[in-house]
């Protein structure tokens, strides 16, 4: 039972941190590609891959804590569906160059945020390692 409120508590906090990402307007942005999802989606998997490998390799976080921040906090975080939802509008208004364009920044802009989210984790590990060995 616990899981389940840690991934309620983390999904209710990913969903309205999303909401207000998403309604953010940026003075004088006029390119069709949803500047604030892909943020959101980029965001989310740098500081899942970030969050995920100091949980694991350093403070080995509680299963039920891991649970609430990755499947509760950035699975409501984070939002694959709304990447496709958004993709096919631009698609239905004919603009497939801003469409290929979306889906190409979001998969490559995600991967690269993902790996230096663990290139970083392991480098403050490594950091937070050295110090403790020295004192």
């Amino acid at each position: 039972m616990r899981k389940y409120i840690f991934i309620a508590v983390g999904g209710m906090l990913g969903a309205i941190l999303r909401y207000v990402i998403k309604n953010i307007h940026i003075n004088n942005y006029k390119e069709a590609i949803p500047i604030n999802t892909l943020f959101i989606n980029v965001s989310g998997s740098l500081l899942l891959a970030l969050i995920l490998t100091i949980a694991f390799e350093v403070f080995e976080f509680d299963a039920d804590i891991r649970l609430g921040i990755a499947t509760g906090f950035f699975g409501a975080y984070t939002t694959f569906s709304t990447l496709c939802k958004e993709t096919v509008n631009l698609m239905t208004q004919g603009d497939y160059y801003s469409a290929v364009s979306y889906i190409g920044f979001s998969v490559m802009l995600g991967l690269a945020a993902s790996y230096f989210g663990v290139v970083l984790a392991r480098e403050v590990v490594s950091m937070f390692k050295t110090e403790r060995n020295i004192s």
